[in-house]
């Protein structure tokens, strides 16, 4: 029967049998029928999300592999909007009757019922299936990836080659995980689009202790869309960086609280950025009010030298996605221009709230979450400065060479501890320093990025808000901070 003819009465004598082993253009029919049941109910618009997840993770602890973790899982969600209000309920029953209770449900949170037995359901004309994963050769990907033995084989080499490289130790660790992900996304203005991910990541963590002398130097490294990521990392070069950073630390002096200029490194040195101002352009904080940008669109709210991006393109970076988990593809979007903001982040709900444009920055977890505007590859453009024109510019600062946690508040007041640092008199660095905590708010500190250099780098993190935890990249040149509080004795 036509989709067109279809009325309310007939649904539960529907059956339908898409594919249980792929997304793939057999689930068009059903979930154009629950679109069009969602919009005979009175729902403005309504969104569904399919997700298949397989994960493993394992971790090398001395010379033993102590966890091997998998996860296999699939699920679904819903999201029903009528006006500006919207709820979300996911499912793990992607059967077509486990999508249709999930349907029903979040239409009653809105006070929306099914039509009555007579009523027609407006078909959904969705578009024929926009599928990056066949597009791009991603099929492939699961089959390609190091087998179980091979993480293990791999972590404990990795292990005794870091064992070999440093003193002191106390405990070393190596870990690794995969995630890959193949998500499906269908709504009711017609989107259908199909994709697959395949996110990983290794690093080591060492911790090194002599009497009362302790150091902790960790270092990650992430990869979307290779599978042969693992056999090619160069384990030897990332123990001996990791080695040499904990043996500096281990005797290192302690900082002295006060105001410094700072020059902070590339790569990692962007987890500022990211937390302290990269949340605050998000429109889901532009939502609850609570950015002090919230007004600031066209005006200047950094120095002049600071120019800022996000985008989900560059080859094989954390964040980087082919298409959004609303199925918007993914773009670069200007945040920040010569100090002057240009752009926030947003996805569906935040851009109809908002009246901000939609970033392809629609991003979640998992099927368990509603998508939210997030960040993706965050990073500071680089400058004109050389490093060394940096360093010549402060007689006595603090040199961030890597960073360690922190917190941010909702309005962008931040600290973040410096797990290694080191002291710049006249231009030089002289002796390495411990237990720094650089301190401040947003506002205050992109006024004080006075200087970038040319050396961007990127590297992988974890963000988590709203819509769970995801996968970003962080980054900067090396670049220099005017003034900033550092805690420490």
């Amino acid at each position: 029967m036509s989709p067109t003819l279809l009325i309310s009465q007939e649904l539960p004598q529907l059956t339908y049998h898409p594919s249980r082993d792929r997304f793939d253009q057999s689930w068009q029919a059903p979930l154009s029928t629950l679109l069009g049941l969602g919009r005979a109910a009175g729902a403005d618009f309504v969104e569904f999300f399919l997700e298949r997840v397989n994960y493993i993770s394992c971790l090398a602890e001395e010379d033993t592999i102590t966890s091997i973790s998998p996860r296999l899982s699939t699920g679904a969600g819903v999201r029903v909007f009528r006006g500006k209000a919207d709820c979300y309920v996911s499912t793990n029953d992607i059967s077509f009757s486990g999508l249709k209770t999930a349907l029903e449900k979040a239409l009653s949170i809105l006070g929306l019922i099914l039509p009555s037995p007579q009523a027609y359901i407006p078909e959904i004309n969705l578009e024929l299936l926009r599928d990056y994963a066949t597009v791009k050769n991603k099929e492939s990907w699961l089959a390609n990836c190091s087998s179980m033995s091979e993480m293990g084989d791999i972590l404990l080499d990795a292990n005794a080659k870091l064992g070999q490289k440093a003193s002191h130790v106390q405990s070393r660790r190596a870990m690794y995980f995969r995630d890959w992900q193949e998500v499906i996304v269908a709504a009711s203005d017609g989107v259908f689009a199909r994709d697959i991910r395949l996110t990983q990541s290794v690093g080591y963590s060492l911790l090194c202790a002599d009497g009362s002398h302790r150091s902790s130097i960790g270092k990650r490294f992430g990869d979307t869309s290779d599978p042969n990521f693992l056999r090619e990392w160069n384990y030897e070069t990332a123990a001996e960086g990791v080695a040499e950073s904990a043996g500096k630390m281990l005797y290192a002096d302690f900082v002295e609280s006060g105001n410094y200029p700072i020059i902070m490194a590339n790569e990692f040195g962007g987890v500022i950025f990211h937390e302290a101002c990269g949340h605050l352009l998000e429109t889901t904080q532009i939502e609850h009010k609570t950015t002090p940008f919230i007004d600031k669109k066209g005006e200047k709210i950094a120095h002049e030298s600071l120019t800022a991006w996000d985008e989900g393109l560059s080859d094989r970076a954390f964040g980087t996605v082919d298409m959004d988990d609303e199925a918007m593809p993914t773009q670069r979007t200007l945040l920040i221009e010569n100090g002057i903001l240009k752009n926030f982040l947003a996805d569906r709900a935040g851009s109809m709230r908002t009246g901000h444009p939609r970033t392809g920055s629609g991003r979640r977890q998992s099927y368990a979450y509603a998508a939210a505007s997030r960040m993706r590859n965050t990073y500071i453009a680089p400058g004109n400065y050389s490093i060394d024109d940096l360093f010549a510019s402060v007689d006595r600062g603090i040199y961030c060479k890597q960073m360690g946690g922190g917190s941010v508040g909702a309005t962008g007041e931040f600290n973040f501890s410096v797990s290694e640092a080191y002291l710049i008199e006249n231009g030089q660095i002289t002796k390495p320093l411990k237990g720094a905590t650089l301190i401040g708010t947003a506002k205050d500190i992109m006024t004080q990025i006075s200087m970038c250099s040319q050396d961007l780098g990127l590297a992988p993190g974890f963000c988590g808000s709203v819509s769970g935890s995801i996968y970003v990249t962080v980054g900067q040149p090396h670049l220099k901070v005017d003034g900033i509080t550092v805690g420490g004795r």
